[in-house]
């Protein structure tokens, strides 16, 4: 079975939101019951005065139900996330 990267961009709703408190609340976002679901890494990306956004890397099963929507939406359920941007998905070799 085929695996897929997601790279998903996070814009908290404003500077005063701790990142790593953040990141580790997306972590249990995700839905539950896919072992081959999880996050790979984040990256912290500087935005502009003294903002920055959160680039989550999420490795997905190819054929997980829904796509990437799932994750999108467990994400944006998170306290403090502003906003949620898919900026690539894209196969896995292997």
């Amino acid at each position: 079975m085929s695996k897929l990267l997601a790279v998903i961009k996070i814009l908290p709703e404003d500077d005063s939101i701790s990142l790593d408190k953040l990141k580790d609340e997306l972590k249990a976002a995700l839905p539950k019951g896919e072992k081959d679901l999880y996050v790979h890494k984040f990256q912290e990306e500087e935005i502009a005065f003294g903002l920055k956004a959160l680039k989550v890397f999420v490795i997905m099963p190819g054929d997980f139900a829904g796509g990437t929507q799932p994750v999108e939406d467990a994400f944006a359920a998170v306290k403090g996330v502003g906003q949620v941007d898919v900026e690539i998905v894209q196969t896995l070799p292997g």
